[in-house]
């Protein structure tokens, strides 16, 4: 192929929503109170967890970490397009966009992940509630979310 026949894209073009520009500040204020209101339920979440030791269990202690992907899902995308509902610049660089789509994908993998892993935390406390205690310890725990994570950063991989 000749050099002067290649292009490039350094850039996307966000297109957003189809706002009028005298409903923007009602939609802006909509969206940012839908994003606050995530982000502090879910922290008061994770802190109620932390702080209170009746909640040191293993169904609180996966809640807490879909709490924290539920944190951060939302805030992977919300961030931008409140910014781009306020300026004029609807444009995301190449390496930004695929980045974001990098860890959209991770983060949506975990919280499905987790939700897995929640369900099999249920099934042992009802089908061998004798043996919960033993199967269900600490380490365990903690293996089932570092797995998580692990390979939810690992699939998004494929997907970017």
């Amino acid at each position: 192929m000749r050099s002067e026949n290649q292009s490039g894209m350094s850039q996307f073009l966000l297109r957003g929503l189809p706002i009028r520009p005298e409903q923007q500040g009602t939609f802006f204020a909509l969206f940012l109170g839908m994003y606050l209101t995530t982000v502090l339920g879910n922290l008061l979440l994770i802190l109620l967890i932390r702080l209170d030791a009746r909640l040191h269990t293993p169904m609180y202690f996966f809640l807490s970490h879909l709490a924290l992907t539920d944190i951060s899902v939302s805030s992977v995308t919300t961030p931008k397009m409140l910014m781009n509902m306020q300026t004029q610049d609807h444009t995301i660089p190449y390496a930004g966009c695929i980045f974001q789509l990098y860890i959209f994908t991770a983060f949506g993998c975990i919280d499905n992940l987790l939700l897995a892993v929640m369900a099999y935390d249920r099934y042992v406390a009802v089908c061998h509630p004798l043996h919960y205690p033993t199967i269900m310890r600490g380490e365990l725990c903690v293996l089932l979310v570092a797995g998580s994570w692990i390979v939810s950063f690992v699939h998004a991989l494929l997907h970017t």
